[in-house]
């Protein structure tokens, strides 16, 4: 449980100074080239996979509880195959999905009250004015690796002739750690979950 409770605590505190240095040091939409490939790309959204927007405020909060609910599973399931000795990657697997789920949640349920917006201006932490409420916070995203963009060969059907980027996503450390939590589940789930 010692490493579980490292690991969580570790991508925990990355994750949260990386959020908040971004908001207090950044505008919305503000970007900084580290590479071509690699960018710092400041933007926010309300916690849906890939920024998709979901009923409004009350689908928020109904994502965030839902979210709520989950962390509680997953921090039984770690509970629970920390007692039963369970394979050691499995272990690392949950923790990573248990601390990336929870990175983001804590933006959710608390960046609302504690930031004011990032709106043409760099956010106020523990602002007299914030931009939302309990649970209707913004989650921080900031990590782009736009590969590669060019228009795709017209060959290519539906596609062709249109411009393309690979890798278009925006992410954070927390979606990093349930992305490696998850991809280690997947290629070594043989090891993980040996058939009796």
């Amino acid at each position: 449980m010692k490493k579980a409770i490292l690991i969580i605590i570790a991508v925990l505190a990355i994750d949260q100074i990386s959020k908040i240095w971004i908001k207090t040091n950044f505008m919305l939409g503000e970007e900084v080239y580290v590479f071509d490939w690699f960018r710092i790309h400041f933007i926010e959204n309300n916690g849906a996979a890939w920024g998709a927007e979901i009923g409004g405020k009350t689908g928020k909060l109904a994502l965030t509880l839902f979210r709520l609910c989950a962390i509680v599973g997953i921090g039984y399931w770690l509970y629970s195959t920390v007692q039963k000795k369970g394979h050691q990657l499995l272990v690392i697997s949950i923790a990573l999905i248990f601390s990336g789920a929870l990175g983001n949640i804590l933006d959710s349920v608390f960046y609302g009250v504690v930031f004011d917006h990032s709106n043409y201006q760099i956010a106020t932490l523990f602002s007299s004015e914030p931009y939302g409420t309990v649970f209707h916070g913004k989650v921080v995203d900031m990590l782009y690796f736009p590969m590669w963009h060019g228009v795709l060969p017209n060959w290519i059907p539906k596609f062709g002739g249109q411009n393309f980027t690979f890798f278009n996503a925006i992410f954070n450390i927390a979606d990093s750690a349930i992305t490696i939590g998850v991809g280690i589940l997947i290629v070594f789930g043989n090891k993980i979950f040996p058939k009796e």
